[in-house]
């Protein structure tokens, strides 16, 4: 009875765990499915790769023309402009070597009338002029910095006796002194002076320059033919020099006397910086035209 017992509950236990045992699935190629089956050469319907060779199709998004055209312009632009650049730097060079050509010959006596129409001719050109200055017509141009402080230039009439009166810049003052009585009484020559200095070609005022106010005596660009309005003198502009020394800078500051400019030629010439950059740009930006339009060059040989 025992062993019958016995027998019937290994048979149980067997039919129990090959019902929990997975079924064995049958394997299938992944591309059995997905691949349409391989055609013979006998077949009728077979097309060769010789005959028909695969076509690359471009997954690059395309230009337009107008998009094309306008990247084409940089380039074009940027030479130009480095060409342009090229021009300039001959025209500054030979204007700068002109004017130290005039800044070494002796100074002029200034005639008693000048003809504004010919100071083009004598831009630069060192003088010296005898007359009374009238500090009761000063008039201040600012601000302007000198050494990174805030300042003002300071314009005064000269007075000559039996000749047209001119427009002197005296030099750079601080904006402490920018009142006479603040300054030292040496500051404010009386009686008759002699001026040397540089004539100059009156300047062009640009765009961003704030108009001038003489009517409240507010100058912020020197307008020559304004001033010579205001104050009654002629459209000629001296710019006072002085040789450059540190002590007697830091004295004349001190005491509100004007500090002149150096008798040298202070016109920038940053072209070759220009040509640079420009001729830079032109280099890549011809390279991105290029590849936009799918050019390619071969590469050398090797050696």
């Amino acid at each position: 009875m025992a062993k019958t017992d016995i027998a019937l509950l290994r048979a149980v236990l067997s039919a129990s765990r090959s019902l929990s045992r997975p079924k064995p699935r049958p394997f299938r190629h992944a591309s059995s499915t997905s691949r349409a089956p391989a055609r013979s050469a006998d077949d009728p319907g077979f097309v060769s790769i010789v005959d028909a060779p695969p076509q690359l199709v471009s997954t690059k998004r395309k230009h337009s023309k107008l998009g094309i055209a306008i990247l084409g312009l940089i380039p074009v632009t940027a030479f130009g402009l480095g060409t342009w650049q090229v021009q300039r730097l001959d025209w500054k060079t030979k204007l700068i070597a002109k004017f130290e050509d005039r800044l070494v010959r002796p100074p002029l006596p200034l005639p008693p009338r000048i003809d504004p129409d010919a100071i083009h001719e004598f831009d630069f050109r060192r003088v010296y002029a005898t007359g009374k200055l009238r500090h009761d017509q000063e008039m201040l141009i600012g601000p302007r910095t000198h050494d990174g402080q805030d300042g003002f230039l300071v314009v005064t009439p000269l007075e000559r006796d039996g000749a047209s009166t001119i427009l002197v810049n005296r030099g750079w003052i601080s904006k402490e002194k920018k009142f006479q009585r603040d300054r030292d009484p040496s500051s404010l020559p009386e009686g008759e002076v002699t001026i040397s200095g540089l004539l100059r070609e009156p300047w062009k005022k640009n765009m961003f320059t704030p108009d001038n106010k003489p009517e409240q005596g507010k100058f912020y660009f020197p307008d020559v033919q304004e001033m010579a309005r205001v104050s009654g003198a002629q459209p000629v502009w001296i710019e006072e020099t002085m040789t450059p020394d540190l002590l007697v800078s830091y004295d004349r500051e001190a005491k509100g006397i004007p500090i002149g400019r150096a008798p040298e030629v202070n016109l920038r010439n940053n072209h070759t910086q220009y040509i640079f950059t420009w001729y830079v740009r032109f280099l890549p930006s011809l390279s991105n035209v290029h590849e936009s339009l799918g050019i390619r060059y071969p590469l050398p040989p090797p050696l």
